[in-house]
């Protein structure tokens, strides 16, 4: 019993977008070169990696307008301080990510990557979407952090071990991320854990044969 929550769309809008991203990456196949003769991939690095951060600030930026505006209000004081909530979530998430990702790069890749802060940085994003106005900056902290560490698994996975070529990180940030952050809700709310898995189900299922039938 109970109701699916997704407060600015970890799954209505990023898994959805993860998993279309799947059927896409599948349908065209790996880029020419991304894997060698014995199969493992190699790195295909973009060509300007300052443009790309600049795009995800602007991003992280937007990001406030996202999450604060699903709040659909902000005429009285008490949805004034749930946008300002939200706000201070959204921003803490992010650099939770940020930190998370960078840790694992450190601590399993053997040095910093610019990349993979970045993806962190969306990772924690996509993290917090749906559930920025419960929890307090600390937990949205933590949200995001683990965030950052789950998308730098998935996409040394997809890539390593599924031979799914994934050049921006999509499907992890937006689809494997996406279903943390719906799983994160119970954590600080009501939300039943039945219901966010039935979303995510449903939301897979959905896109899944939408996207097949597409492409």
């Amino acid at each position: 019993s109970g109701v699916y929550s997704d407060f600015a769309g970890s799954g209505i809008v990023h898994l959805t977008g993860g998993v279309a991203a799947l059927m896409g990456a599948i349908a065209l196949g790996p880029r020419i070169g991304k894997y060698g003769p014995d199969g493992k991939p190699r790195a295909i690095p973009g060509h300007n990696i300052v443009f790309t951060v600049i795009g995800v600030f602007i991003l992280w930026l937007g990001w406030f307008g996202f999450n604060g505006g699903s709040q659909l209000a902000i005429n009285t004081a008490s949805d004034a301080i749930a946008v300002a909530q939200v706000f201070l979530n959204t921003n803490t998430a992010a650099a939770g990510g940020v930190i998370g990702a960078l840790l694992m790069s450190k601590l399993l890749g053997g040095k910093v990557d610019v990349t993979m802060a970045i993806n962190g940085a969306l990772a924690g994003l996509v993290a917090i979407t749906a559930g920025p106005e419960t929890p307090a900056a600390g937990v949205a902290t933590l949200i995001g952090f683990m965030g950052g560490i789950i998308v730098y698994c998935s996409v040394i996975f997809i890539d390593k071990n599924l031979k799914i070529d994934d050049p921006v990180g999509a499907i992890s940030v937006h689809g494997v991320v996406g279903i943390w952050g719906i799983l994160a809700v119970p954590l600080t709310s009501d939300a039943p854990v039945g219901a966010q898995l039935l979303g995510i189900i449903s939301i897979i299922v959905l896109t899944f044969v939408t996207s097949f039938i597409v492409l």
